[in-house]
C-alpha cells in the first residue's frame, strides 16, 4: 500500500509547483472537479478546496477527472516529450524571441520544468535552441539574397548588433560577407589521393575549416565552392601543406596525432561542445551517442549529438567516426559507413599514438 507524504508536504509541493513531486501523488480541486500533477501550471487553488490522492486512479474513483493541461494520467516520459515537441513548434515558428515564462505558459508547465526537460531531451536550453533556429533562418535568408537587415529582422533578431555578436562562431564571418557568398573571405585548399579516397583540406587565416573525404577531388571542390560561391576559394598547396603531412600519414596507417592543429570550427554552441568532447576520445576507442550525451549531462540528447556529428566538416581532427550506435553499430557517417569502419580499423591497429607535429611544422607558422 502506498502512503502519501504529509498534507503539509503535499500542499507545499503544489504551492511551489514542485515537479520533483510529480508521480508521488496528485491533488484534486473540489470546486472544479479536476485533479492535477503537483507541478501543474494552472492557477493555484485555495487550500481548503484541495484533496490529495496517491494515484490518478484513486482520484478518478473519487469522481474527479484529469486536468487537460498537465495530463496527470499520462506517463511522465510521454508528457515530457509532448511538452518539448510543443515548445519546439513554438520556437520554430516564432518571429521574435519568446520569454521562457511565455513558452511554459503556452504548453502548460512551469518555466523551471520546461527548462529542465527541454535541455535534457534536446541538448540545449530553449534560448540556445531558439538562437540556433534564428541563425539558420538568417543563413537561409542571406543565401536567398536578402539584405543583412532583412535577414536580421525576419529571423527574429531584435537588432543587427545581436546578430553580429553571434555571427563569427555560427557563420565563420560577418553576415555581410556570408550574404556575398563569402566575399572577402580567403579559403585556400588542396586535394590529395589517400587509401580511403579523395581528401580535401581547406584553411582560412584562423585554421583548418574543412577536411572532407569523398570519391573524387572534383566533387569535394564543388561542395566547397557551393557553400561560399563569392569567396576567394583557391587551390594553394603551400597553404595547407603542413596540414597535409599528418593527415596523409594518418590515412596510411602511420602513428601520428592530429591533436593541436589550429581549427576554424563553425557551428552552434551545442555543436562546438560536442566537437570538443569528440576530440577527447582516445584513438582506438569509441563512444556511443548516448555516452557523449551523458558526458554533456544531457542523457536524452542523443539525436542532437548525432546531428552535431553530421554537421562536422573537419574529419579526423574532430573524430566523429569514433561515435557509434548502441552495441557498437556503425551508424551514418557523413563520408560513408565503409570509411568509418576503415578509420576505426586503422586506429585499432595502432594509428595515432604519437605526439602532435613539432612546433616547427605547425600550420599556423608555415604561412
Amino acid at each position: 500500500m502506498l502512503f502519501l507524504p504529509s498534507s503539509d508536504a503535499c500542499w507545499h509541493a503544489v504551492a511551489t509547483r514542485d515537479s520533483g513531486a510529480d508521480g508521488q501523488f496528485v491533488y484534486a480541486v473540489r470546486t472544479t472537479g479536476v485533479f492535477c500533477r503537483p507541478s501543474c501550471a494552472a492557477r493555484t487553488p485555495r487550500r481548503a478546496n484541495v484533496s490529495f490522492f496517491n494515484t490518478p486512479r484513486e482520484a478518478e474513483a473519487a469522481g474527479f477527472r484529469p486536468c487537460r493541461r498537465c495530463r496527470p494520467g499520462h506517463p511522465e516520459g510521454s508528457r515530457a516529450e509532448e511538452v518539448v515537441a510543443e515548445a519546439r513548434a513554438l520556437l520554430d515558428t516564432a518571429s521574435a524571441p519568446l520569454p521562457l515564462a511565455q513558452i511554459a505558459a503556452e504548453v502548460g508547465v512551469s518555466a523551471s520544468y520546461l527548462q529542465r526537460v527541454f535541455k535534457r531531451m534536446v541538448g540545449q536550453t530553449p534560448r540556445a535552441y531558439a538562437d540556433a533556429r534564428r541563425m539558420a533562418r538568417v543563413r537561409a535568408g542571406l543565401r536567398q539574397g536578402q539584405t543583412v537587415l532583412e535577414a536580421t529582422f525576419d529571423a527574429g533578431f531584435g537588432s543587427a548588433r545581436a546578430l553580429y555578436e553571434k555571427a563569427p562562431a555560427a557563420l565563420g564571418m560577418t553576415p555581410g560577407a556570408y550574404r556575398r557568398g563569402g566575399a572577402g573571405e580567403a579559403i585556400h585548399y588542396d586535394t590529395f589521393d589517400t587509401p580511403l579516397g579523395a581528401l580535401l583540406l581547406a584553411a582560412t587565416a584562423r585554421g583548418l575549416c574543412a577536411a572532407t573525404l569523398g570519391d573524387t577531388p572534383e566533387a569535394l571542390e564543388t561542395a566547397l565552392r557551393a557553400e561560399f560561391p563569392a569567396a576567394d576559394v583557391a587551390r594553394v598547396p603551400e597553404a595547407v601543406a603542413a596540414y597535409a603531412r599528418p593527415f596523409q600519414a594518418y590515412l596510411r596507417g602511420e602513428a601520428v596525432s592530429l591533436d593541436g592543429l589550429p581549427l576554424d570550427l563553425r557551428g552552434t554552441d551545442f555543436q562546438q561542445r560536442v566537437w570538443a568532447l569528440l576530440q577527447n576520445i582516445p584513438p582506438g576507442e569509441t563512444r556511443t551517442y548516448g555516452e557523449v550525451a551523458a558526458a554533456m549531462e544531457q542523457p536524452t540528447a542523443t539525436r542532437a549529438v548525432a546531428q552535431a556529428c553530421g554537421a562536422n566538416r573537419v574529419a579526423l581532427a574532430v573524430p566523429c567516426h569514433r561515435v557509434v550506435g548502441a552495441g557498437g553499430a556503425l551508424r551514418g557517417y557523413r563520408w560513408g559507413p565503409q570509411r568509418k569502419a576503415d578509420l576505426l580499423r586503422l586506429e585499432r591497429e595502432g594509428v595515432t599514438e604519437a605526439s602532435p607535429p613539432s612546433s616547427s611544422e605547425q600550420p599556423g607558422e608555415s604561412r
